[in-house]
């Protein structure tokens, strides 16, 4: 049984692949989340079980990261652990510089130390650790109407979080060419699906309309996003860190193109059914847009074809499939 840390564990990403491999009960999960505001133990479906492990604290403190893996000499670390919210980025991005940048060469720089013995030179007991470190497709800036990131894409970061996130990338892969590190990146499009913080614009939408009020989209809400359901995502990452080639990337997408304000009238449509509003009224009817963000990239959109084709990764739900099934966990923690 491997003992894998989970970083950003308790959060939106993070939490579903602890609870998917907690059901699984092929390893020992440690998850280590600072529980900030994104963080939350409530995500955490099974948290007594024999195959799962909480730690309190903050990938910041290189000392107490150290000390964490001298304990659980870990075979395998996924790192979720990010602030990744673009709008708090924009208002002070000092904790993205110190969470995604300084707390991603602490943990990379531990791992080198417990798996190898110098550049190149893997302990015999550690022959098979492996690092992946979870990205964004926001990293490769913005597309026009037509094209798709793949991962050959430039990286272009255009706010804040996308930058911090571009150079945990880069430190990455620094640890794969200069040390021989067993590491692979992926890079996601926009995640949906349960225990996503409700400041999200999904969950935002769900809860605004059944609580009356207006649905707030940014501009004209023409933004495009490549909507992927975070099981998709987490089966994505497990195949990757299993088969994926050592110090590549692989793009993690859904093909699922929306609008944001698709996505808003969508989701009101099926409330609409679901939970009717008074007086035969749409949901729909609470729409309203406000100011554009700074920096607000026009479009994403991931080609997966090499997860697809190498790894034989296939996202196995559409949006239009995804998202009932999110509006239902959600219309049910809503109602508690």
């Amino acid at each position: 049984m491997k003992k894998i840390l989970v970083t950003g564990g308790a959060g939106f990403i993070g939490s579903n692949y602890v609870n998917y491999q907690i059901n699984k009960g092929d390893n020992h999960i440690v998850n280590l989340d600072k529980l900030t505001y994104a963080g939350n133990l409530d995500n955490i479906e099974n948290p007594n079980a024999d195959n799962y492990t909480f730690v309190e604290g903050d990938i910041c403190d290189l000392k107490f990261v150290q000390s964490l893996f001298n304990e659980y000499k870990f075979d395998e670390v996924i790192h979720f652990a990010a602030e990744s919210h673009v709008d708090n980025s924009i208002l002070d991005p000092s904790a993205f510089i110190d969470t995604n940048i300084t707390g991603t060469f602490n943990l990379l720089q531990t791992a080198y130390k417990l798996w190898m013995d110098g550049p190149f030179e893997i302990k015999e007991e550690f022959a098979n650790a492996k690092f992946l470190h979870v990205s964004t497709d926001e990293v490769y800036g913005t597309l026009g109407e037509e094209g798709l990131f793949t991962e050959e894409t430039p990286y272009a970061p255009n706010s804040p979080y996308s930058a911090s996130k571009a150079s945990s990338d880069m430190l990455v892969r620094s640890y794969f060419h200069t040390y021989g590190m067993q590491v692979v990146t992926t890079n996601c499009s926009n995640n949906y699906g349960p225990h996503q913080h409700d400041e999200k614009l999904i969950p935002t939408i769900i809860r605004k309309a059944i609580s009356e009020e207006n649905i707030p989209i940014y501009g004209a809400g023409t933004n495009i996003r490549d909507w992927l359901y975070v099981l998709d995502h987490c089966k994505g990452i497990e195949l990757a860190v299993a088969k994926g080639k050592l110090g590549e990337t692989y793009n993690i997408g859904g093909r699922n193109e929306r609008k944001n304000l698709y996505i808003a009238e969508k989701i009101c449509a099926i409330l609409d059914e679901l939970k009717p509003r008074e007086a035969n009224k749409s949901y729909s009817e609470l729409i309203s847009f406000v100011k554009d963000r700074p920096g607000h990239d026009f479009r994403y959109a991931i080609d997966a074809s090499k997860i697809e084709d190498n790894l034989g990764w296939k996202a196995e739900e559409t949006f239009e499939t995804g998202i009932k099934k999110t509006i239902n966990w959600y219309l049910q923690k809503y109602s508690n």
